[in-house]
């Protein structure tokens, strides 16, 4: 996937735990982990704006475009025409 979630850099930026974290913006721990590890596909705006309000960040500081190699697989399922 082309969009990283830097929220692990930010977090130890700001000095604040996953349980913390969690607690200050009402998720659960395994979701706010799975946005940690960069293992989401999607990320609600209210979820997204209650981060970047307990980080005192932007929500630039926390997403970032890297685009993808040529021919790179990233996990999806590619159909092909035969």
């Amino acid at each position: 996937m082309a969009i990283i979630i830097n929220l692990d850099v930010m977090m130890a930026m700001r000095k604040k735990g996953l349980t913390e974290l969690a607690g200050e913006i009402d998720i659960t721990l395994a979701n706010l982990s799975i946005l940690k590890n960069n293992k989401a596909k999607a990320i609600r705006l209210s979820t997204l704006n209650e981060i970047c309000k307990a980080l005192d960040c932007q929500p630039g500081d926390l997403l970032q475009y890297v685009a993808d190699e040529e021919g790179a697989d990233d996990n999806s399922t590619k159909i092909e025409n035969t």
